[in-house]
């Protein structure tokens, strides 16, 4: 069976704004418009138990399903994405989250508001994985990173305008919130099916000719070999779940501990309020200060720069300590976040990019899942001491651990190549007589201008 390849340079969309396709422009604007009008996040748990006088703890409960569904989400978004296409699959996620989101806001019942909670996560977390492999098979590689920024920066400035506004209208009370929200939800949905091409490759690749047998090889070794035996892969989203994992920590830890000095709530709300103004104000400028570098380097720079970030909490007692600690972990998801994202693209063999999308995604998921319970499990049981610490050790070990994978994957050219399979290694070594490998490896989008990693 033939390998899957992006369609032809001349069949792709027209070029928009800054030099990215317009129909790129137009999954950015959903998703903009999404996180401009997700105004249930900060509110969900006292909508449960203000409005409807659940107890708190079910209240976590139902916050948790959330969560849950998130991971299942991802996961089937991608297979979605691979098998009916990248555009229905953001349609039918859109939906799903719209129609959860009035259960959400209507239900009385514990179990509709339990099954509600759960389908709002898997619908919102399907469409993000469909979205990232359209924006891999819309915009070629060495621009990737940089839409993958401007993705990351509409999500990080529709946050924080939503929670503002989620504060205004609930004076208008809790259930016009899940209407507002279910309705941008939906505009999103029209958006996906009225602008947005289906972009999931059809067209076989030609046979290689009998010259280029060894790349055959490790084509077709790859081609084959599925995600779950992607050893090198999943050790990249392990590390992006290491790495998540210690970003988390700012969520349940890090105002557990700021309260503990002393400080109040409202200076814990000033930290995050900083944390989101880096990200809006920045990011677009860091991306472009380390365009074109190293993205290994690039990883390796924000891992150990988040678990510094976190790390120098533990030293850190007064406000401007703790605010310095921010910029600094602040810098670190900037350079990590955006950037993992367009490389978990890159390493995705072209026809399997919603599951391998899916796969990057579930890591974030989980660790959003994972990383507040296990941070205030070692703050209650080793202390802060050994919180931070470990939070220091882990994000140096994700950095260090993605720069070794990228530099593996490479080979010995300056761009970012396959994973290769060990019985792909000894057949091009076999063929080769022991050769280096070619810079440029099939398998994955070569069809598209690769940039430095």
């Amino acid at each position: 069976m033939g390998e899957f390849t992006a369609p032809p340079a001349s069949s792709r969309p027209p070029v928009g704004p800054l030099g990215l396709p317009r129909a790129y422009w137009w999954i950015w604007t959903s998703i903009l418009v999404n996180w401009l009008g997700a105004f249930t996040g900060p509110i969900l748990a006292l909508s449960l138990t203000d409005a409807r006088g659940y107890s708190v703890s079910y209240a976590g409960f139902v916050v948790s399903l959330l969560g849950a569904g998130a991971i299942a989400g991802s996961a089937a978004g991608g297979i979605l994405a691979d098998r009916i296409g990248r555009r229905l699959t953001m349609f039918a996620g859109h939906c799903l989250t719209a129609v959860s989101m009035v259960l959400l806001g209507l239900s009385t019942a514990q179990g509709a508001v339990s099954a509600a909670a759960f389908a709002a996560g898997l619908g919102a977390a399907s469409v993000r994985p469909a979205a990232q492999a359209s924006l891999a098979d819309l915009v070629p590689s060495a621009d990737r990173p940089r839409a993958f920024a401007y993705n990351y920066w509409a999500v990080n400035t529709g946050t924080a305008v939503s929670a503002v506004l989620a504060g205004l209208m609930v004076e208008h009370g809790y259930t016009q919130l899940f209407l507002a929200d279910a309705a941008t939800t939906l505009l999103c949905g029209a958006v996906v099916l009225a602008k947005v091409p289906e972009t999931r490759p059809e067209h076989p690749a030609p046979a290689p000719a009998p010259a280029d047998r060894a790349q055959r090889h490790t084509a077709e070794a790859h081609a084959h070999v599925p995600l779950r035996k992607d050893a090198p892969f999943l050790l990249f989203v392990l590390l992006t779940l290491v790495f998540a994992a210690v970003y988390e920590q700012k969520a349940a830890a890090l105002p557990v501990v700021v309260t503990g000095h002393g400080h109040s709530a409202a200076t814990f709300s000033l930290l995050m309020a900083l944390n989101a103004l880096l990200v809006v104000l920045l990011q677009l400028p860091v991306t472009r200060l380390v365009s074109g570098r190293s993205r290994a380097a690039v990883l390796l720079a924000g891992g150990v720069l988040v678990g510094v970030g976190f790390g120098l909490t533990g030293l850190a007692t007064g406000t401007l300590p703790l605010v310095g600690t921010v910029v600094v972990w602040t810098a670190g998801e900037m350079l990590y976040a955006p950037l993992a994202g367009a490389v978990s693209a890159e390493l995705a063999p072209v026809h399997r990019r919603g599951r391998y999308q899916g796969a990057y995604g579930t890591a974030w998921s989980a660790a959003a899942f994972i990383g507040p319970a296990g941070g205030t499990w070692v703050l209650a049981h080793a202390g802060p001491g050994a919180l931070w610490s470990l939070c220091a050790a882990a994000g140096v070990a994700a950095g260090v651990g993605c720069a070794l994978i990228l530099r593996t994957a490479r080979g010995s050219g300056p761009h970012p190549e396959n994973f290769r399979t060990a019985s792909a290694v000894r057949r091009r070594r076999r063929d080769n007589g022991w050769r280096r490998p070619s810079p440029s490896l099939p398998g994955r989008d070569t069809t598209t201008e690769r940039s430095s990693t």
